[in-house]
């Protein structure tokens, strides 16, 4: 498969949407702030975007210690992501795309039945998608890929700190 269009480029900016909050977030807003794990995944209450959303939240404190934040997103309504977010004990951002501008953007394709991709996006604090995973039904290659890129980047820090004192 070749690489996602949007690999190695600056990600999408000044695309605003709503959170579960009712909150409008404007994409530009999480660049330089942190690295963005950004998942999209095809609907709430759905058996695999369950194991998925719940994936990403029982691996956030590890998340957030290798320096990066998680925002989910899905066509549903901002009603539902709150919902789901209180359901699922989320503590992290869902944004409701409801109309599929993110989806667009992203370049994230429609599948079967007309639900959109189950793709991951990691977007360094300079903006730029560094890594795109994608796979419809298994769950866990996205929360397992994110953990070892993570944490291989954890490590190359490391690296380049111990070298610059030799």
């Amino acid at each position: 498969m070749a690489p996602h269009a949007l690999l190695n480029q600056q990600a999408p900016a000044d695309i605003i949407v709503k959170n579960q909050h009712n909150e409008e977030v404007n994409t530009s807003d999480f660049i330089g702030k942190s690295t963005v794990v950004l998942f999209f995944y095809p609907k709430n209450n759905c058996f695999i975007c369950n194991k998925e959303v719940c994936a990403f939240r029982d691996n956030l404190e590890e998340i957030q210690k290798l320096g990066a934040e998680v925002i989910g997103v899905s066509p549903d309504t901002v009603k539902s992501h709150e919902q789901y977010a209180n359901k699922q004990k989320l503590p992290y951002t869902l944004l409701a795309d409801t109309e599929g501008q993110l989806r667009a953007a992203y370049q994230v394709p429609k599948v079967l039945f007309g639900f959109q991709q189950r793709m991951t996006f990691i977007i360094d604090i300079d903006g730029e998608i560094t890594h795109v995973f994608e796979s419809l039904l298994n769950h866990n290659y996205h929360i397992n890929s994110v953990m070892k890129v993570l944490q291989q980047e954890l490590e190359e820090d490391v690296d380049e700190v111990s070298g610059d004192e030799e």
